[in-house]
């Protein structure tokens, strides 16, 4: 008698989360494969923003006159208003992550609609109306999906990640997986926030030594508006 109980709690939570959050991965790629901007990447950031690491990051982009999009979290949002109002300053897109950075398989729908309405509240408190939505590890249920349509958002994915939250990840191993992953109009998804002690650090690292060549190899960086 276990099994069809087991058997259908794993399709009840498929159906919730699964199914849902493979949908949009999937139409993630059918949409890129449309039509790319040719000599284009679009750099992203997430879990932040982050006191240690934030700023030095856009001190780097500033650097180098690249704009990126951050996925922040709203919790962090609140805690570092001047981070938030330094991205808009600087022309990067801010776009949300969430309030607590929870996965969507662990949220029951109310919590579901009480991480939107607070994480969104929160941005709003400091000026912020976000168009693009990232799901904490790219998880949706049913109950965000009809809170992205409330909301009017855009749920962004990615086509890169170099696992940079990692601990035994270095900055050469970030630089290695870029270099050999990227290909011209992709999405790449890097974190200044949580993850590993330091590990925003190492992504900062290899950031400072790829840009100067993405740069020289002819490569434009552009925030997510402009993708499609």
């Amino acid at each position: 008698m276990l099994i069809p109980f087991l058997c259908l709690g794993g399709a009840v939570a498929g159906s919730y989360a699964l199914f849902p959050s493979t949908w949009y991965k999937l139409r993630h790629r059918l949409r890129r494969e449309r039509g790319l901007a040719v000599g284009t990447l679009y750099l992203t950031f997430d879990d932040g923003p982050s006191p240690e690491h934030t700023a030095r990051l856009l001190d780097l982009l500033a650097r180098y006159g690249v704009k990126a999009s951050f996925f922040v979290v709203g919790d962090f949002a609140q805690a570092h208003p001047e981070l938030i109002r330094r991205m808009v300053q600087e022309g990067h897109l801010v776009g949300f992550h969430s309030a607590h950075h929870r996965s969507a398989y662990l949220m029951t729908p109310r919590q579901t609609r009480r991480d939107f309405t607070g994480g969104l509240a929160a941005l709003a408190r400091l000026g912020v109306t976000p168009l693009y939505f990232r799901p904490p590890w790219g998880v949706v249920n049913w109950a965000s999906l009809r809170l992205v349509r409330r909301y009017r958002l855009q749920p962004v994915f990615w086509d890169v990640m170099a696992q940079d939250w990692k601990a035994n990840i270095t900055a050469e191993e970030i630089v290695r997986r870029l270099r050999r992953r990227t290909r011209p109009g992709d999405i790449l998804c890097l974190h200044d926030g949580r993850g590993a002690p330091g590990a925003p650090g190492r992504t900062i690292a290899a950031l400072e030594i790829l840009l100067p060549q993405w740069l020289a190899q002819g490569f434009r960086f552009a925030t997510l508006e402009c993708y499609g």
